[in-house]
């Protein structure tokens, strides 16, 4: 075959190099994709990879192979099973991914190897973990550097071998020596002996005979295994038996400790050692080794084995004290515990209660002697028995009826032959103590007494910290219940101090409302004398024909708009005054009052504007806000008699959710409008008490005390707040805070134009009125404007005449009537007439929310008392809206 062909049929078979007839592995290479990995499709792989790749598959040796940048494994079939349970993914994997368990034991061998140079490791552990769990194993193998076509390291090549077999069986014949060398060293407790198990004949010298208790003529000429074996300890005899004949099964390793009953009733510890010899056919022959007396070590092992017990009862009986409250619980607790650990009769605390007398405390009994229980003199179990007690000494006997020459007979009359009682010294006195008491014959050990001493201390201290803990819980309790008796007296003053808080606000209520009363008397006579006294001289001039009267009427209607102010800044006190919230710009309002107020503050007071540029618009009756700033300017000049400076200031404010709890308000944008003088300021006790009503300090006759508390009001009734900060020597600041509205500015308010609107005859207003009078001037006053008028005294009369009348056009109701509201007869009205356009008007609107939302919300509302002109303006701006009222 030319190059040519040889060629052609490598790429038609790109893995014909491959042995895939005879290796698993190289099936493995040839199915997979190598594409994706650093290594490229197998037609591009280096004729350097392919070639240790041919010679690797068909090697018997385990071998394996990492090429490339990211050392990409390759293995042959005698290496599969290394990799247990890593077989499913493992051809095609970085090394360091495939064996990263062991990385770090193999890392550096690996860095050298990819140096250029060669390791070898001769029984290196390693734990490959092939089922998946943690193993010992020992492994020879070699890391050898790889080389691709143009001579560059491209990876290694390791060849390995497991060793572990070797090196286990290497081990157990090094400690079988070991143990050898032991035995052989421990002179007489050491035996040799020989058993020829194809014959069953053991042959031994004198010192294994001695041990086993044999005769040793017998021994050196030879014995069945079974004369052997009789002076095995019962307990371990079948145990002993079952190795043996494993050992022999196997071909095996004999090792065995087990106890050994001498013909005086002691025992021994033993330990024996044997390697089974195979004959001929494979099995045992013959089983030699040695056995040597292990006594004092297993002695010292048992007692570390019982010390630990022992420690793990002590702490686990302190846990479960720790869980009691109660202290007859603690010392039944620890009875028990320690009787069945000891495995006495009975187990009991007791407390010295007198010079002579003790008390039984909590006890237990397995029954066979009965519990102690109350009082009981402290020489009752005899003289000797009191004297150690009290000497601080336990009293210990194993035998009540022949030790201590009598002394101790108190006790076998009762049934005690056997006692461990143990006291327990407060500041070196005897306070309590512990008994065990046997109903036999025992020999008490020393780590039973200590115990025993371990435990009285232990328990008495639990003892003690559960009473301690039980008188403070009693202690707290009645703590408790002198606080909760207090809490009631307390609560009963408290309750007497706010009811005699209610009785004297009821009385300070009931003066202020005869202040008020008073006051608006004396101001209502005063206003009523000027009307009263300018209509009889009008009349009288008239009378005799003299119509020069005007001065008298202007004297009248001074008198009657200073009584509709006032009635207006009680309702606004009282938050009853229904408003007329329009679209306001601060600044603008502020701007237009700033000549006004600057005449009427006088000379000595400096008005400034401070005007937040881009400031919010807010919803707000125009008319209250320039009343409640005009009464601020007022107030802060009247705190500067010596003159001074008023600013008035506008500002954007936003109020978060903490904030707006304190002033009780909703979180969002304000308009904050700040009134702020130089004046002589307020005292603590002054401004708490400044929105208070009737409160002033002012002369009397110059203040009734109802300003702050009209702008309170208002501000309230519009959404907002109000604060006040003043210090004395520097001032007052007011802030009225104004929901933000997110509507442009309104128009300049009706009243504050100069011309006077005219009505038309088509235009036909109803006037529902209860009072005939109010009715009668108002309806003259429409016919004036030159309306066509309609009244009505009801709002039944009203529904009748909407009913007959399809021309009526405004429907002007007064708000608080008889038998049916205003609000009620719009509602009616304009389920006839959904055209109807509504205007509403009262001095008072009541308490009812329904009555004022629903009035408010209209946006059409005239105050009473109203003026011609009033009137006129409200009633055409009314008529000119596209919408019904």
């Amino acid at each position: 075959m030319t190059r040519d062909q040889e060629l052609q049929m490598n790429i038609e078979r790109p893995t014909s190099w491959l042995p895939l007839a005879n290796s698993r592995a190289a099936e493995e290479i040839a199915s997979r994709d190598w594409s994706a990995t650093s290594l490229g499709p197998v037609e591009d792989w280096p004729v350097s990879l392919r070639a240790i790749l041919s010679a690797m598959l068909t090697c018997p040796t385990p071998m394996y192979l990492a090429w490339g940048p990211d050392l990409i494994s390759f293995y042959n079939d005698a290496y599969r099973p290394i990799l247990g349970y890593r077989q499913a993914d493992a051809m095609g994997k970085p090394f360091r991914d495939l064996w990263a368990s062991i990385w770090d034991d193999i890392s550096s061998l690996v860095e050298d190897c990819l140096h250029g140079q060669s390791r070898k490791m001769v029984d290196m552990r390693l734990d490959l973990s092939r089922t998946g769990e943690s193993e010992e194993s020992y492994w020879t193998f070699t890391y050898s550097p790889v080389q691709d076509d143009e001579g560059r390291v491209a990876g290694l090549l390791c060849v390995t071998g497991e060793t572990t077999a070797r090196i286990l069986a290497e081990r157990a014949r090094a400690k079988a020596d070991e143990r050898l060398n032991l035995a052989m060293s421990a002179a007489n407790s050491v035996g040799i002996w020989d058993w020829d198990v194809v014959n069953d004949r053991v042959t031994s010298d004198s010192r294994f005979a001695s041990l086993y208790g044999v005769d040793a003529a017998v021994a050196t000429e030879g014995a069945a295994i079974d004369h052997f074996f009789e002076g095995i300890h019962p307990d371990d005899r079948a145990r002993v038996e079952a190795e043996v004949a494993e050992a022999i099964r196997t071909v095996g390793t004999f090792s065995s400790e087990y106890r050994l009953l001498r013909a005086d009733g002691t025992i021994r510890w033993v330990s024996a050692q044997g390697q089974c010899i195979a004959g001929d056919d494979g099995r045992c022959a013959r089983l030699p080794g040695v056995s040597y007396e292990i006594t004092e070590l297993k002695r010292a092992e048992l007692q570390l084995r019982a010390a630990k017990e022992e420690r793990e009862f002590v702490l686990d009986l302190m846990a479960r004290q720790r869980m009691l409250g109660d202290p007859q619980e603690i010392l039944h607790c620890a009875s028990e515990a320690l009787g069945k650990r000891l495995g006495v009769n009975r187990v009991g605390f007791y407390r010295l209660t007198g010079p002579r007398t003790i008390c039984h405390e909590a006890s237990w009994t397995d029954g066979k002697l009965a519990a102690l229980i109350g009082i009981q003199a402290t020489d009752h179990y005899g003289v000797l028995a009191d004297q150690e007690r009290r000497a601080g000494r336990a009293l210990v006997f194993g035998n009540s009826r022949s030790e201590s020459r009598g002394a101790l007979a108190p006790y076998a009359d009762e049934g005690v032959l056997a006692g461990l009682c143990v006291p327990l010294l407060t500041d070196g006195k005897w306070a309590a103590g512990i008994y065990l008491h046997q109903a036999t014959i025992r020999h008490w050990t020393e780590p039973e007494v200590t115990l025993a001493k371990e435990i009285v201390q232990q328990t008495w201290l639990a003892m003690e910290r559960a009473e301690a803990l039980r008188n403070l819980n009693r202690r707290l309790e009645e703590q408790e219940a002198t606080i909760a008796q207090r809490e009631i007296v307390l609560r009963e003053e408290f309750e007497r101090r706010e009811a005699a808080e209610r009785q004297l606000r009821q009385l300070q209520k009931m003066e202020a409302v005869g202040q008020l009363t008073g006051g608006i008397a004396h101001d209502f006579n005063n206003m009523l004398a000027v009307v009263i006294s300018g209509l009889n001289l009008t009349q009288r001039q008239l009378a005799r024909g003299n119509t020069d009267v005007g001065a008298y009427i202007e004297g009248a209607l001074e008198g009657v708009n200073r009584a509709a102010a006032l009635t207006q800044r009680l309702l606004s006190f009282s938050r009853q005054q229904p408003l007329e919230p329009a679209v306001v710009d601060a600044n603008g309002l502020l701007t237009g009052l700033s000549d006004m107020l600057s005449r009427s503050l006088g000379e000595m007071i400096v008005l400034e504007t401070l005007l937040q540029p881009d400031l919010w618009a807010t919803k707000v009756d125009p008319n209250q806000l320039e009343n409640a700033i005009i009464n601020l300017a007022v107030n802060a000049r009247d705190a500067m008699p010596d003159g001074g400076r008023v600013v008035l200031q506008t500002a954007n404010a936003h109020l978060d959710t903490a904030q707006a709890r304190v002033a009780g308000m909703e979180p969002g944008d304000y308009v904050r409008i700040r009134v702020q003088d130089t004046g002589a300021g307020m005292t603590p006790e002054v401004l708490s008490k400044a929105f208070d009503p009737f409160f002033t300090t002012k002369p009397t006759g110059r203040g009734t005390g109802l300003g702050l508390s009209q702008v309170y009001g208002f501000i309230r009734q519009s959404g907002g707040h109000v604060s006040i900060n003043s210090q004395i020597s520097r001032g007052t600041v007011v802030d009225l805070l104004l929901p933000r509205c997110l509507e442009g500015a309104g128009q300049v308010p009706m009243d504050q134009r100069v011309d006077v609107p005219q009505g038309r005859p088509e235009d036909v207003v109803l006037v529902v009125e209860d009072e005939d009078r109010v009715r009668s001037f108002t309806v003259a006053a429409l016919k004036e404007l030159g309306y066509t008028v309609l009244e009505a005294a009801s709002g039944v009369a009203a529904l009748a005449i909407l009913k007959a009348r399809q021309d009526v056009r405004l429907l002007f109701s007064d708000v608080v009537m008889p038998q049916m509201t205003g609000p009620q007869l719009v509602e009616q009205a304009q389920s006839l007439r959904p055209d109807l356009k509504v205007l509403y008007t009262s001095g008072y609107t009541g308490k009812s929310l329904e009555t004022h939302d629903r009035v408010k919300a209209s946006g059409n509302f005239l105050a009473k008392p109203f003026s011609f002109d009033q009137l006129a303006r409200k009633i055409s701006d009314v008529l000119s809206r596209k919408a019904a009222g």
